[in-house]
C-alpha cells in the first residue's frame, strides 16, 4: 500500500470519528447564510456533504487521471512493440542481405578457383608437352649420337681389319 493510500484512509478514519464522537452537535440546527438565502439547517451536516462532495470530486479525478495513464501506457507499449517489430523486420533483412553477400562471395571464389585451376591444367599440359618434345628430342639426339659413334667404330674397325 502506498504511503499517499494509507494517509488519506487514515484521515478518513480520524474524519469519521470526530463526526461519530460529535454527531449531536453536528445535528444541532444553525442559521446559514448562502448569500441569497439565510436557512435553518445543522451546520455541521452541511459541512460533511460537502466534504463527502468533495471526497467523490477528488477520487472521480484520481479515477480519470489513471484512466488517461493507463491508455497512454497502453498506447506507448504498442508503439514500442511495432518499433520492436520493425527492428526485429529490419535485423532479419539484414541477415538475409549477408547471407546473400556470402553465398553471392563464395560462388565468386569458386568461380575464380576453378578458372585458376583450369589455367593450372593448361599449364601443366604446355610443360608435359614440351617436356615430352625435349625428351623424344634428347632421345633422337642421343639416337644419332650413337649411331654415329657406332659408324665411327665400325670404320675404325673395318680399318684396323683392313690395315692388317
Amino acid at each position: 500500500m502506498k504511503f499517499r493510500t494509507f494517509v488519506l484512509i487514515i484521515f478518513i478514519l480520524l474524519v469519521a470519528g470526530f463526526v461519530a464522537l460529535n454527531f449531536d452537535a453536528i445535528l444541532a440546527p444553525t442559521t446559514l447564510n448562502f448569500a441569497l438565502a439565510e436557512v435553518q439547517a445543522p451546520l455541521g451536516l452541511v459541512l460533511l456533504g460537502m466534504l463527502a462532495l468533495l471526497l467523490i470530486v477528488f477520487l472521480l479525478a484520481l479515477v480519470y487521471y489513471q484512466t488517461l495513464h493507463l491508455m497512454e501506457v497502453r498506447r506507448i507499449t504498442r508503439e514500442v512493440a511495432e518499433q520492436r517489430e520493425l527492428a526485429d523486420k529490419a535485423e532479419a533483412s539484414r541477415f538475409t542481405e549477408l547471407r546473400q553477400f556470402l553465398q553471392a562471395e563464395l560462388q565468386t571464389t569458386a568461380a575464380r578457383e576453378y578458372e585458376l585451376s583450369e589455367k593450372m591444367h593448361q599449364k601443366v599440359d604446355r610443360l608435359q608437352t614440351a617436356l615430352t618434345e625435349v625428351i623424344e628430342q634428347t632421345g633422337n639426339g642421343l639416337g644419332a649420337s650413337i649411331g654415329e659413334m657406332e659408324d665411327r667404330l665400325e670404320r675404325q674397325l673395318q680399318q684396323r681389319a683392313g690395315g692388317l
